[in-house]
């Protein structure tokens, strides 16, 4: 039997360092950051994320008992970020980059180029277009969220059940935020 007061911190120690890892690229310094969720349902928690410095985020995320996850991140000025992680990944500091595809159910694959491979995580940036709330209507409304490599060669694959909730409640949390 798993136990949920453990996973709950593990799951909060994740999404305190990836909050830390996402804003690395922000020219304010990380510093020290909380979390409290908002909505839970099924695998999804959803979390609006707070820095010492004051600065926020939402975060909705999708996790396994093996500790792997996928995350969408949002921010106040509508950047919006996906964060895919797992425990048995090791890009080290300084990963580098890599060109991915990611694949809702039988929908046409989307291209993540030059996604960012930081110690155990996959970062991309969405850009602020409108496609990019194509690929989060795909993700709502979406059964299977498959990680390919360039050449599309699978990765690894996340159930999305549960999304279309909890992403409605990611955008709840963005209306805090404002």
């Amino acid at each position: 039997m798993t136990d949920m007061s453990l996973q709950g911190r593990l799951r909060s120690a994740q999404v305190s360092l990836v909050a830390v890892l996402m804003c690395l690229s922000s020219p304010v310094a990380a510093a020290a950051s909380h979390g409290t969720t908002l909505y839970q349902y099924k695998n999804w928690d959803v979390q609006i994320v707070t820095w010492d410095d004051g600065t926020s985020a939402c975060v909705a995320e999708v996790y396994y008992d093996n500790g792997d996850s996928f995350s969408v991140w949002k921010y106040k000025d509508a950047t919006t970020k996906l964060q895919f992680y797992s425990p048995s990944w090791n890009f080290g500091d300084n990963g580098g980059t890599a060109n991915l595809q990611v694949q809702i159910d039988g929908r046409q694959p989307w291209n993540l180029n030059d996604a960012d491979l930081y110690k155990n995580s996959v970062l991309f940036t969405l850009p602020n277009k409108a496609g990019s709330g194509e690929f989060l209507s795909d993700v709502t409304y979406g059964n299977t969220l498959f990680l390919r490599d360039e050449s599309g060669k699978d990765v690894t694959s996340y159930s999305l059940s549960g999304s279309q909730a909890s992403l409605s409640a990611l955008d709840g949390c963005l209306q805090r935020l404002h």
